[in-house]
């Protein structure tokens, strides 16, 4: 990628772009700013070109940001770019804020995480922002510290959802586990943590009680049943109950298991419910 102004800091007057082009050493993809030699075959040089398309003090942000930053899984159709001032670019979606908090990833300006999942709350719902603050936690990218500074620096903004949890959620399934917890009012779990050498989806601490959650994506292989059956085996050998609850539970069993699930969560008898076999489904909402 380069910009009329890197050309023209080499000395390429604009007879000599316009013949590049020509000859299709030089493609246009914005006011001013170019490929050399052939379009842009990845999102990077996509992203890399809508900033420069707009200014040495643009900066990648908001979707845009997150994707960079493997927040989240996709690429936006429209570039998200964060400039100081008053400026319009076609096919690109301009954001202003006097400041930007911007740093560089793969070479790209770009915002930094903190600062991408505060602009994030502004344009995500409730559950794709969730998602995204715990992938960014899980990647490392932000800490549960900076997260409770965001609140207090940008508290005008949506950002409640920047809230961390007791432990990063690395899943849709997690994220609804937490929301079921909080809908029913029941004590939150930790999440993710190692359990006598296991990493384990949740866990009441006080009640000796792991909660695995496991979906038909992970958990269907022999070897994944064989894995999980090892693990459940060495647990209870350390005096750990575990309960898993599965996608057809989560989807099928009625509502007036309730009690029972509020219950076991809580860790009041942990082994009558896992004995029980019972769970009740949480919304996907």
């Amino acid at each position: 990628m380069v910009s009329r102004a890197q050309l023209a800091e080499l000395e390429f007057e604009a007879g000599a772009i316009k013949y590049r082009r020509g000859i299709g050493r030089l493609h246009l993809l914005h006011r001013g700013v170019y490929a050399v030699g052939h379009r842009p075959p990845s999102p990077l040089a996509t992203a890399m070109a809508a900033v420069l398309a707009c200014g040495p003090t643009a900066a990648l942000s908001h979707r845009s940001a997150a994707a960079l930053w493997r927040i989240l899984p996709r690429w936006p159709t429209t570039a998200d770019v964060t400039v100081p001032g008053d400026r319009r670019h076609p096919g690109i979606t301009i954001h202003r804020s006097s400041h930007a908090d911007a740093t560089t990833h793969y070479g790209i300006p770009v915002t930094t995480p903190a600062r991408t999942l505060v602009d994030l709350a502004d344009v995500l719902n409730h559950r794709a922002l969730t998602r995204a603050v715990n992938e960014a936690q899980v990647l490392g990218l932000v800490t549960p510290a900076e997260l409770i500074t965001l609140l207090t620096r940008y508290p005008g903004r949506r950002t409640a959802s920047l809230t961390p949890e007791r432990g990063a959620t690395r899943s849709h399934l997690e994220d609804n586990f937490v929301r079921f917890l909080k809908r029913h009012h029941l004590p939150l779990s930790e999440l993710n943590q190692q359990i006598e050498g296991h990493e384990v989806d949740a866990f009441y601490r006080a009640h000796r009680l792991v909660i695995e959650l496991d979906s038909r994506q992970f958990h269907t292989t022999p070897k994944a049943f064989e894995r999980d059956r090892d693990r459940d085996a060495d647990l209870l050998n350390a005096g750990f109950s575990t309960l898993r609850i599965t996608d057809q539970r989560r989807k099928h069993q009625p509502t007036k298991r309730r009690k029972d699930s509020k219950t076991s969560c809580a860790g009041a008898v942990p082994s009558a419910y896992a004995a029980s076999g019972r769970a009740r489904r949480w919304p996907r909402r």
